[in-house]
Parts: C-alpha cells; sequence; structure tokens
C-alpha cells in the first residue's frame, strides 16, 4: 500500500474488506465505519444466510492492533460481534499466533484479501453480541429512512409495486418481482445462538 498515511492505509483496507466480504464470502448486506450505541464500531461486517455474521477489524499498524486488545469488547469476547471474526492487516504486521481466540487473519496483497487463517466456524457471537448487531443495523435504518424522508422505508422498498402501478398491473421488462428476488436472509427458520456443533 505504499507509503501513503495511516489514516489512507486504514480507508484502503477498509475498502478491501468490504468488497471481500461481499464478493468473496458472499455476505449479502455488508456495513463498513457504522457507529451504534453500544460504543463498538466495526471496521466491515456483513451478515450471510441464516443470519450468520462476520466482523472484520482493519489495523494498519501494530499500534493500532496492540490498542484494540484493551478495548472492552475485545477483553471480554462475548461482548463483541460476530460470529465469525478477522483481523485484516498488509503482509506480516502480526503473526497468526498472536490472535484472539477462534479469530482469523487475513492479508491484503496487491489489492487482493488472502486468507493466512480461517476463522472457527464455532459462532463466537452470544445473545448480548446479538443484540448489539440488532442496534447497530436499527440504527443504520434509521440513518437510511433520514435521509429518504418525507417516505418511509416502508414506502422506499415498495417502489416496484408503484412501478407496476405505472404500468398497467404488470413490473417493467427487466424487473423481478419482490417475492421473487434472492435473499438469503428471508429463510424459514433462525439460526440458534449456538448448535450442539458449537459447543464441541
Amino acid at each position: 500500500m505504499g507509503s501513503s498515511s495511516p489514516e489512507k492505509k486504514h480507508g484502503q483496507l477498509v475498502a478491501a474488506a468490504v468488497h471481500w466480504l461481499r464478493h468473496k464470502y458472499r455476505c449479502g448486506i455488508v456495513l463498513s465505519e457504522q457507529y451504534c450505541a453500544t460504543g463498538e464500531v466495526p471496521d466491515a461486517i456483513g451478515w450471510k444466510g441464516m443470519c450468520r455474521s462476520v466482523i472484520i477489524e482493519c489495523k494498519a499498524s501494530r499500534a493500532d492492533f496492540l490498542a484494540d486488545a484493551q478495548k472492552s469488547f475485545r477483553a471480554n469476547a462475548e461482548e463483541g460481534l460476530g460470529c465469525e471474526r478477522f483481523y485484516l492487516t498488509p503482509p506480516g504486521l502480526i503473526d497468526a499466533k498472536e490472535l484472539p481466540a477462534h479469530w482469523g487473519l487475513l492479508e491484503c496483497r496487491r489489492n487482493e484479501v488472502l486468507v493466512v487463517r480461517k476463522a472457527s466456524r464455532k459462532s463466537l457471537r452470544t445473545e448480548v453480541g446479538l443484540m448489539k448487531e440488532m442496534n447497530l443495523l436499527l440504527a443504520s435504518l434509521r440513518r437510511v429512512e433520514v435521509r429518504i424522508e418525507p417516505q418511509t422505508i416502508t414506502d422506499f422498498l415498495k417502489w416496484k409495486n408503484r412501478m407496476a402501478e405505472y404500468n398497467g398491473g404488470t413490473l417493467p421488462a427487466g424487473l423481478v418481482a419482490p417475492d421473487r428476488e434472492r435473499n438469503p436472509h428471508l429463510t424459514l427458520g433462525l439460526m440458534p445462538l449456538s448448535s450442539p456443533a458449537d459447543r464441541s
């Protein structure tokens, strides 16, 4: 990433993390650097099917990585976000042996994200973490609603219905009906906080 400033390096890592979550790890929803009331501001967090969350913390320097360990939601892992948790760094910044238990390690090399160590498939998210993720998602939805006022989110999401009304009752060519859109988060059941396999 050259000799750019720490802020620019961090921004490049966050952009790489978002791209990796969305295009390589197949997360349907991805947020980056969104503040929530709990105090944790994940650099990037995505959700896969069955509500499985994946968090990536981006560290451009050793000092940043070491300072991260002092945060309350790192010292008390059960308070953190993410079923799966990763650090993303430039090559060689940290050793896999330095990672918290069950965390994975990603490295950004020539703008490509490579998996150095996989995160544990065991779900690290507790009920406390799930509630924090709900807070993060609700806060983000509220930010959207503020930006689209006077519409509501419900009205905004029904734009295809309005398109069909304008088009004489059928959707214009190329649009898929809302009930036929691919959405991995619309499932018959929700993933439990943990499964017997997770606890083994």
